[in-house]
């Protein structure tokens, strides 16, 4: 049997899906807005979560994760104490507890120690359980340094509500990291890899990763002294996080942001 529609009822179909669109598409952007009101695009824009700064001044971060590691990150701090070099270091609470020493040495030696939580979960947990790994992470490390963190970053920068609402909402900048610089380590891709990726393409307010722990970090370790040299030649000075935020501005790219970390 074949229906024949008129004109106008043909009209009213079309106007009644696209209705439905407008719905789903609101709907859509409903999840990415908290309880409050506030989406992580705009605390993009606010500059709550950070992954790149503007500045016209030639300094970049140097950033760690995962340690400390009584073996590697001693190496690492040695490395850029002999070149006159400091770093902010995201540290896992666990870790953290169980290597005070590190963690002093740290800020004896002029460095910047941040939050990355207290297990480091690989993936997304609910808010009431990030709020225990930040305070717990936090305690710890006030325990051994008398100084609470301010910076967080979420493990593996994966960005859910679950994650950055109760670090923002205690007050915490959500620190990620400029992609392109960024060398992939962990995945031991060899020094000269290690090296280039950093030095070909370092900017001005670039937040540079390197990892401190989670296997061998020997080959980061090596190439750390190639990467300091290599920035340095081309102008730039290495500061920490809070150095770096000082006196820039935090770029939202919402786009390149959204389709490398946004997992919700």
């Amino acid at each position: 049997m074949v229906i024949y529609l008129g004109k106008s009822t043909i009209n009213y179909l079309i106007c009644g899906l696209l209705l439905m669109a407008l719905l789903v598409g609101a709907v859509s952007y409903s999840t990415l807005t908290a309880s409050k009101g506030v989406s992580v695009e705009q605390w993009l824009r606010d500059g709550q979560v950070i992954k790149q700064v503007s500045t016209s001044k030639k300094v970049v971060a140097l950033t760690f994760d995962d340690g400390p590691s009584e073996l590697y990150t001693s190496r690492i701090l040695d490395v850029l104490k002999q070149n006159e070099t400091r770093a902010t270091f995201f540290v896992v609470g666990k870790r953290a507890e169980k290597y005070p020493a590190v963690i002093k040495r740290m800020v004896t030696d002029g460095h910047e120690v941040a939050n990355h939580t207290y297990t480091h979960p690989l993936s997304p947990v609910k808010s009431a359980k990030l709020t225990r790994e930040l305070d717990k992470t936090d305690d710890i490390v006030y325990g051994i340094i008398g100084r609470h963190t301010q910076y967080y970053r979420p493990p593996g920068g994966k960005c859910t509500h679950s994650m950055i609402d109760p670090a923002v909402d205690k007050g915490y900048k959500v620190i990620l990291w400029t992609n392109r610089e960024d060398p992939k380590d962990l995945s031991d891709p060899g020094v000269p890899q290690i090296v280039s990726q950093v030095v070909d393409y370092v900017r001005n307010g670039s937040i540079i990763i390197l990892h401190d722990c989670g296997g061998d970090r020997s080959q980061t370790v090596e190439a750390l002294p190639q990467i300091i040299q290599g920035v340095q030649e081309k102008g730039y000075v290495f500061v920490t996080v809070s150095e770096l935020l000082r006196d820039s501005n935090t770029v939202p790219a919402i786009e390149e942001f959204r389709m490398e970390n946004w997992v919700e």
